[in-house]
């Protein structure tokens, strides 16, 4: 039996899992998978997650677990956005256990902000007594956390996501061709108030992206796909991305080297959601990272186990 942790990640537009090691302090990625599954498709609308969406993410579930079943100690479940503003987040979380034999935790936002920050410091050089931020655009929300070393002092999460954004201004979406100047303003304005409290938490000396919309935005900007251990951009060079992608249509996005075909319709409102997050903040640099929320889930899970040891506990923590 492998030494390594693993993640099971529901989020709004993808179903993810990681597996790792990470009792180092330099943590071992053995495997990390994600499939596009839009779980949280119309929960703005209805307040509900369809039928059909949870089915196409049960079977992203299954997939996930096949690939990591027998390689780990211990599994985690979690979930975000998408499943905290269910009214039938029960019945989903139910059938989420029956695949995976584990309960589904589904995180507050301050949680979420907690983790994708633990996450994106593992990533990032040491940079002892810096104050550091981590922003992670999702699917349903964004979060922020700012803090020194491991734990944030301060978090919010904002009720938007990139594709609540896109749901909420369709035209990004470049179904009908190329975006035109009053729907870009309308997803400005929108963005602009639901991240304006990310203003309240100014004063980081470095800020990391972490995220779906992150990553994707950055392989755009390199021009390939593959992982990202970290990449620097800016927030001119965000809002230069931003137009780009608008002035072309969903099809055209697609073809473009670095984009995933499945994340193309929302890719716009992520690029704008990150600029936005960084002008409230005040802040023209930051790094993309490949640590995030599952990264960081897995650590804090791995924090909290070692702490048990050091209490002496009774037994192992595997044969629990």
């Amino acid at each position: 039996m492998s030494g390594y942790l693993a993640v099971l990640s529901i989020g709004t537009n993808s179903t993810r899992v990681l597996l790792g090691d990470v009792t180092d302090a330099r943590p071992h990625v053995a495997l990390e998978r994600s499939i596009g599954t839009r779980l949280g498709e119309g929960v703005g609308e209805s307040g509900m997650l369809a039928d059909e969406a949870m089915e196409r993410t049960l079977e992203a579930v299954r997939v996930h677990m096949g690939s990591v079943r027998g390689h780990y100690l211990r599994l985690y479940a979690i979930a975000t956005s998408a499943v905290r503003r269910a009214t039938n987040r029960e019945v989903f979380s139910r059938a989420v256990e029956r695949i995976t034999g584990v309960p589904l935790r589904v995180l507050s936002g301050e949680e979420e902000a907690a983790a994708s920050f633990r996450g994106a410091l593992a990533s990032l050089p040491p940079s002892p007594g810096a104050l550091t931020g981590a922003i992670d655009v999702g699917g349903g929300s964004t979060e922020y956390a700012l803090g020194e070393g491991t734990l944030p002092q301060r978090s919010l999460s904002a009720e938007i996501g990139a594709v609540r954004l896109t749901e909420a201004v369709p035209e990004l979406a470049g179904r009908n061709g190329p975006v035109e100047a009053a729907a870009l303003a309308r997803a400005r304005s929108i963005a602009r108030e639901r991240l304006a409290p990310f203003a309240e938490l100014r004063g980081a000396s470095r800020i990391a992206l972490v995220g779906g919309s992150a990553t994707s935005a950055a392989s755009l900007m390199r021009a390939k796909r593959g992982r990202i251990e970290r990449f620097e951009l800016t927030r001119a060079g965000l809002d230069a991305t931003f137009l780009r992608l608008c002035t072309l249509g969903i099809e055209e996005r697609k073809s473009l080297e670095g984009v995933k075909a499945q994340r193309a319709d929302i890719l716009p409102a992520g690029v704008l959601i990150l600029a936005t997050a960084l002008e409230c903040l005040e802040m023209e640099n930051a790094t993309v990272t490949a640590g995030d929320l599952l990264l960081g889930y897995l650590l804090q899970q791995q924090d909290a186990l070692a702490g048990a040891r050091h209490q002496g506990g009774t037994g192992g923590w595997w044969n629990r």
